[in-house]
């Protein structure tokens, strides 16, 4: 440990500040470049013990809980509600710029897609009963301190206006002073509450957290590790005017505002295609959609995403036909002779990306692609692959849905 004095010279990829020191690079969260801070240094981790020049692009949090001086610890929620939009959003898109660069990838970006406050209609927190309360909120960064949050503005009003219902029956849940987590998804017809890291809960305490759920309004369903336990109202979210019941936790896009963006994009470039497989299709956020214009086959590994997406298919009028097809895309990718027959590609994989995948869909000859990522590292690999086999890119569109965070969303467009 050492007290250095340094200037902050640049953000990186995480959003924290970075500067020079005595034995290499020093990442010190919160800062923002031309800062200039004296520091506790430990290893690469720099803590803030004052600061002297101050960035013109710091701005007042939005947040009681927001960094190293919130309410109740520092929240790992956000971890840049201290930079002015303009520079947030340039770091943003210049995430994927630089991601493009890593691999030689040239292509323009489009201006980030913005996101907003109170968006967020998919969050998870963390819980932990004490002995004198139930702590609801998020983990403090690099810690297990549960940071007790009483707001949050990057939530939609019907999540936060519910907090203290969500706490009730976290209360109700807790069988033990072990953590857990809680999914909060926002849908049409109430807040689903999924959780998950809780054992040992017997017949008695599930009872009394079913009648506690019933006892609030706002509730759609409560789950345990995947389990429904009540559901008194089916939860509904609309996909293009699709109605579709997701299972319990099940990925959904963070944003409704962020998804429609990436809809959009999809269907804009799949033009007049008449036959398109999706791949890591989930519940069905651009099958559905695209089946108001093409036949679809959709293709998820795990069953019950696909099977809410296959009964909304079989329950809406005005589709064509929705195919469906269980199938680990990461043991067992769809085949460049399977992929022969469509005309178009989407394909939204989980962070780690679809390598394997990629060099199937290089070869299959499908005129156009679409690639969604949140994560713009590994989408540039898989971008590489594409390109290296004919492709071109034709646009880069970085999408924010997380607001505050270093995540960002990108929608990618090819064409043989």
């Amino acid at each position: 440990m050492s007290t250095e004095t340094l200037t902050i010279e640049k953000l990186g990829q995480s959003g924290d500040g970075i500067t020079r020191g005595p034995f290499g690079p020093v990442y010190v969260p919160f800062t923002l470049p031309g800062e200039t801070v004296a520091l506790a240094v430990n290893r690469d981790k720099g803590t803030v013990m004052s600061m002297t020049d101050v960035s013109p692009e710091r701005v007042e949090p939005k947040c009681r809980h927001f960094g190293p001086d919130g309410e109740n610890g520092t929240c790992g929620g956000c971890s840049l509600q201290h930079a002015s939009d303009s520079l947030y959003q340039n770091f943003k898109r210049q995430l994927v710029l630089d991601a493009l660069k890593s691999k030689a990838l040239k292509a323009e970006v489009a201006p980030l897609v913005l996101a907003h406050p109170g968006e967020r209609r998919r969050t998870v927190f963390t819980a932990r009963r004490t002995e004198k309360e139930l702590l609801l909120g998020y983990n403090q960064p690099e810690t297990h301190h549960i940071v007790a949050i009483s707001e949050c503005p990057i939530a939609s009003p019907g999540i936060v206006s519910r907090l203290a219902i969500i706490r009730t029956v976290a209360n109700a849940m807790a069988v033990s002073a072990e953590p857990f987590r809680v999914t909060v998804l926002e849908t049409l017809s109430g807040l689903d509450l999924a959780f998950e890291g809780i054992k040992a809960m017997d017949d008695r305490q599930r009872r009394m957290a079913v009648e506690t759920v019933l006892r609030q309004k706002g509730i759609a369903r409560l789950s345990l590790n995947g389990e429904i336990l009540v559901e008194p109202v089916k939860p509904v979210i609309d996909f293009g005017g699709v109605s579709v019941s997701p299972p319990p936790g099940s990925f959904t896009q963070a944003t409704k505002p962020a998804e429609e963006a990436m809809a959009e994009l999809v269907l804009s470039h799949l033009g007049k295609a008449k036959r398109v497989i999706d791949l890591f299709a989930g519940s069905g956020t651009f099958s559905l959609r695209i089946a108001r214009k093409a036949r679809v086959h959709a293709v998820e590994s795990e069953d019950k995403p696909l099977k809410a997406l296959d009964f909304a298919a079989r329950n809406t009028q005005g589709l064509k036909p929705v195919t469906v097809e269980k199938r680990d895309l990461f043991r067992r990718p769809m085949m460049a002779s399977e992929l022969k027959v469509y005309d178009a590609i989407v394909f939204d994989p989980p962070r780690a990306g679809a390598e394997v995948q990629t060099k199937e869909m290089a070869r299959s000859g499908a005129k156009k692609i679409v690639a969604v990522s949140c994560n713009p590292v590994t989408l540039v690999r898989d971008l590489r692959i594409l390109v290296d086999a004919g492709y071109r890119i034709t646009s880069v569109t970085p999408i924010d849905q997380f607001l505050w965070s270093s995540h960002v969303e990108v929608v990618a467009t090819l064409e043989k």
